[in-house]
């Protein structure tokens, strides 16, 4: 194959070769102003429609406008598509994308050895050296030698294309993430259509905006077709995937997706009370576009008017949610120990983020799983659940409703940061597919008492207003049947003991643990919530090098499986990788005596999976 083609006017062009790969990590990183969770969205969704298996993380900075060029200020969006089924973001970056200094020091790091970088060579200037702690600059001093390295000026290259438009030059600057999206559908072969299609919707009635974006987007593809710095360009086939209708799709939107679906299952109104708090205020903006299905969101002034008119709602006959993340799980405590000594359903959704207290609030964590079992006065058992991935808050949000219905009682969904965020491809449902959640209310008052039992041991369902049902409701302590207030010891001992008998009754409603792998084998990998598709990547890895490994994840955290305690001893050893410092592995040694190696991370970024699989080699040398 010729390295050089004859151009119309007589130029000699290098050829591009194109590259197929299975699969590509890139990372956007830049300032929090500069547009690059929009970059890392487009490119998303481009790809998503180009057929790939995808998974995504982005990347928020916890300070609020944090000053221009500075470390704390830097925001990142990493993506992982694949021509195959794929779990997680990636391991490390092939590509980065850094827009100023402070981007490309935070993000260096976790670049793969030899991997791409392009900067916008514009902004290493002196005042952004300095402000991201440079004491020299890296493109000259050597320090990148390791990597290949292109050096684009981006800033001037975007103004140049933009050059008399009529834009403001501060519109102008805002426009290079486009040039640098533009580019990278070059280098990787992407179509522009769905972006300029978007930004022509997005933008349609500031025409000189859209304008500028789509010229700065043109702009970043024709340089890379133009120029010769670059030598190949990069191809990913469509994946395999199930036949159907996909979307991409964002934890918290599945969840939201997920409350609607599930009180058409119920067929029941639906109520969301909510306080905003960050990662979980998606879920409450995404639910107020869908008052035609009879869903009701209330925006509370506080966390504990969230649940309690949640609670109110439930009372009153709807299916009521009520979402929030660590922090606001603290001051909800009293009133979900009201939703339990009420036996209402409700479903609360805790997406998790680094704490204690404020924590990092944009940072996910998996480390509200005690406060989610233990976290109450008195004796105040409730079920637990944990979805997996971000599709998966879909279906893990139908099943809380499920069992809260089922047994009339409130039930803690728990995502996390990672999750609500993230994003992969959702094979949409067919209705069908959709479980009947419903269940009768209470109308015969010649039979009615408030606290009798079915066989699930949950107490009627009496919505106010029905003839002949009326009866007392409140934090006091009920009297077994009647429901009326009572200070008995013996009937509160009954009444506790009942309470939690028909949380642990929750076993015989959910499915047996599954294992994916050998049942038996010299390691389980054990996991929960987010950590899943970590850790079915590593255990795939492994599987590949014939290791003895399986991975048990697991949904049901409170009660747990049935079955899950002869699951476990099916494996010589146990790793359990948590972002926390070990409740999970600490909730196994308290009810089954089984000891495991924990694997602990609390730096507030999701495992890779070369994390996992390198902990779980070392297990498996030492045996």
């Amino acid at each position: 194959m010729p390295t050089t083609i004859e151009t119309a006017d007589g130029r000699k062009k290098k050829v591009v070769e194109i590259i197929e790969l299975h699969e590509a990590t890139i990372r956007f990183a830049g300032d929090s102003g500069d547009g690059m969770q929009l970059t890392g969205s487009q490119f998303t969704a481009t790809t998503a429609q180009a057929g790939n298996d995808l998974s995504t993380l982005p990347d928020y900075p916890a300070e609020i406008r944090a000053p221009s060029g500075t470390l704390y200020g830097v925001s990142g969006f990493q993506l992982h598509f694949s021509d195959r089924d794929i779990h997680t973001p990636g391991d490390r970056p092939d590509l980065l994308i850094a827009m100023n200094p402070a981007a490309l020091k935070v993000n260096l790091k976790d670049l793969r050895p030899g991997g791409y970088i392009i900067v916008n060579s514009d902004a290493f200037d002196a005042k952004n050296l300095r402000l991201a702690q440079y004491a020299t600059n890296p493109l000259e001093d050597g320090s990148l030698k390791g990597y290949q390295v292109f050096e684009v000026p981006i800033t001037k290259l975007t103004t140049a294309a933009l050059e008399g438009i009529g834009l403001s030059m501060k519109e102008i600057t805002r426009s290079k993430n486009f040039f640098a999206l533009g580019l990278c559908y070059w280098l990787y072969n992407r179509s522009l259509e769905p972006t300029l299609q978007w930004i022509a919707e997005k933008f349609a009635n500031k025409p000189l905006i859209a304008e500028g974006n789509r010229r700065a987007l043109m702009a970043g593809y024709n340089f890379g077709e133009m120029t010769e710095v670059f030598t190949c360009r990069f191809n990913v086939k469509p994946a395999k995937l199930p036949a159907g209708w996909y979307r991409n799709v964002t934890g918290n939107e599945a969840t939201a997706l997920g409350i609607i679906a599930a009180c058409e299952c119920a067929r029941l109104p639906g109520f969301l009370g909510s306080y905003p708090i960050t990662p979980a205020s998606e879920i409450l903006h995404e639910l107020s576009h869908y008052k035609r299905f009879n869903f009701r969101t209330f925006q509370a002034e506080d966390e504990i008017a969230g649940i309690c008119t949640a609670i109110g709602a439930a009372y009153g006959g709807s299916l009521a949610f009520t979402t929030t993340s660590g922090p606001g799980m603290a001051l909800k405590q009293e009133a979900i120990g009201l939703a339990i000594m009420t036996e209402l359903p409700l479903v609360i959704i805790n997406v998790q983020r680094g704490g204690p207290s404020t924590g990092l609030p944009t940072k996910p964590e998996q480390a509200d799983l005690f406060q989610a079992v233990f976290g109450r006065n008195g004796e105040a058992p409730l079920p637990v659940l944990a979805a997996a991935s971000p599709a998966n808050c879909f279906w893990m949000t139908i099943e809380a409703a499920r069992i809260a219905l089922r047994f009339m009682t409130p039930v803690i969904l728990l995502t996390d940061g990672y999750l609500a965020n993230g994003s992969e491809p959702w094979l949409l449902p067919d209705m069908e597919d959709l479980p009947d959640i419903s269940i009768p209310f209470a109308t015969d008052p010649s039979t009615f008492q408030p606290y009798a039992r079915n066989e699930d041991l949950s107490r009627p369902w009496a919505v106010p207003g029905t003839p002949g049902l009326e009866h007392r409701i409140g934090g006091l302590e009920k009297k077994h049947l009647a429901g009326t207030v009572s200070y008995d010891p013996l009937n509160h001992q009954f009444m506790c003991e009942m309470r939690r008998a028909k949380v642990i009754k929750v076993q015989d409603a959910i499915p047996d643990q599954t294992v994916f792998g050998p049942e038996t084998a010299d390691l389980a990998i054990v996991g929960w919530g987010g950590s899943y598709g970590a850790i079915r990547a590593a255990t795939e890895r492994l599987m590949e090098k014939g290791k003895s490994v399986a991975h048990v994840h697991i949904k049901y955290l409170h009660p747990f499986p049935k079955n899950l305690e002869s699951v476990l001893r099916g494996y010589k050893k146990l790793l359990v990788p948590e972002m926390n410092l070990g409740q999970l592995s600490f909730l196994l040694r308290a009810h089954f005596f089984i000891e495991s190696e924990k694997l602990s991370k609390v730096q507030g970024l999701p495992f890779r999976p070369s994390e996992i699989e390198e902990a779980a080699a070392k297990i498996l040398e030492s045996m």
